[in-house]
C-alpha cells in the first residue's frame, strides 16, 4: 500500500507535537521528504542512511503523524461547551464534572519551552489527570486561572487564559464521542507573542495559530 505523503499545510498543534515524539531520524526523514520535498535519495544521502531504510523511518514517522491527527471534526457549539465546561470544572475542583469531560485514555501535553512552569512529560489516564487538577486546586486554590478569552487554536476548541501571577497560556482539546481525548497547553511565551500582542491591541479574534 502506497502512504500519501502529509501535506505540511496540515502541520497543526496536534500534528507538531506528534513530530516531537518522534525519534531524531525519524523526524529528519519525515521533514526532509514530506514537508520539505527532497527526493528520497537526498535525504538518504544527507542522513547517511540506504534509501530503503530512509523509506521506512519516513513511513513509519508517516504512520504516527497521520495517527495523531483528530478523526472527526467537532461542531463549534460542542467544542465550545465541552471546553467552557472544561475551565470552568478546573477551576472551581469539580473532579466529578471534569471527570465526565474526559476519556479514559485521555493525554495532558504542556509547553513551557523552559521558560515558565510546565509539566515535563505527557500525562496519560483519566485517574492522573484527576489527581493533577486536585492537586493544583488544592495548591492554589479556586479561581486561581482567569478565563481571558475562548478561541479556536489550529482548527481544535479551547481559550485562553490568565495565571494570577499574570501568566499566560493558551488550552486547546481534542474531542472525540463528546469526550476529551487530549488537551494541549501552551506556556511557552515565545508561542504565544501573537496572542498576546492581539490582546494587548484589543484586537478581537476567534481563532489563532500556533
Amino acid at each position: 500500500v502506497t502512504e500519501e505523503p502529509v501535506d505540511p499545510d496540515d502541520l497543526t498543534l496536534t500534528l507538531m507535537l506528534a513530530l516531537e515524539r518522534l525519534s531524531p531520524l525519524e523526524r529528519a526523514a519525515f521533514l526532509l521528504h514530506d514537508v520539505f520535498g527532497l527526493p528520497l535519495d537526498e535525504v538518504a544521502r544527507t542522513l547517511d542512511r540506504q534509501a530503503p531504510a530512509v523509506r521506512q523511518l519516513a513511513a513509519r514517522a508517516r504512520r504516527h503523524v497521520q495517527s495523531a491527527r483528530p478523526r472527526f471534526p467537532v461542531a463549534r457549539e460542542e467544542g465550545d461547551r465541552i471546553a467552557h465546561a472544561f475551565f470552568t470544572a478546573t477551576n472551581s475542583g469539580d473532579l466529578n464534572a471534569l471527570k465526565a469531560l474526559l476519556a479514559e485514555s485521555v493525554v495532558v501535553h504542556s509547553d513551557g519551552g523552559g521558560k515558565v512552569l510546565a509539566f515535563l512529560n505527557p500525562i496519560f489516564g483519566v485517574d492522573r489527570i484527576l489527581r493533577l487538577y486536585q492537586g493544583l486546586h488544592r495548591k492554589f486554590g479556586k479561581d486561581w486561572v482567569s478565563l481571558v478569552k475562548p478561541i479556536w487554536i489550529d482548527g481544535l476548541p479551547g481559550y485562553v487564559s490568565r495565571e494570577r501571577g499574570g501568566i499566560l497560556q493558551t488550552t486547546a482539546f481534542a474531542i472525540e464521542d463528546g469526550r476529551i481525548t487530549g488537551v494541549y497547553i501552551t506556556r511557552n511565551p515565545d508561542k504565544l507573542r501573537d496572542v498576546s500582542r492581539l490582546l494587548s491591541d484589543g484586537q478581537a479574534f476567534g481563532s489563532v495559530s500556533q
